[in-house]
């Protein structure tokens, strides 16, 4: 019934922008993190960015101080503003949440189906 869903990816030049969305929908509880990841061609998927309900944000090395994650809960949506892309910046943009759908229930981890990014060079 939850859904996560990814939108913004798209095909940008290098040194371009783009900002990513992920809004999570359903029967929903709460809401404790939500993330981002990315898996490129020939690599293992990695962590970009989280942003807990209440902690610190984490960041990769490779995107900080040009990546910005932010969430707005009163749309269960959370961002992903990318600056300065390089190349090396392409890949599959996955969005997850770690959704709790009722008060005696377990919280799951949700993942969206992703979404395309591409740098040019």
């Amino acid at each position: 019934q939850v859904q996560v869903v990814e939108s913004g990816g798209g095909l940008v030049q290098a040194g371009g922008s783009l900002r990513l969305s992920c809004a999570a929908s359903g029967t929903i509880f709460s809401i404790n993190a939500m993330g981002w990841y990315r898996q490129a061609p020939g690599k293992q998927r990695e962590l970009v960015a989280a942003i807990p309900s209440g902690g610190k944000i984490d960041y990769a090395d490779s995107v900080k101080g040009r990546f910005f994650i932010s969430r707005d809960n009163a749309k269960n949506t959370v961002y992903l503003q990318m600056n300065s892309l390089k190349p090396e910046d392409t890949a599959v943009y996955y969005c997850n949440a770690d959704i709790k759908r009722d008060l005696g229930g377990p919280t799951f981890r949700y993942w969206g189906q992703g979404t395309q990014v591409t740098v040019s060079s």
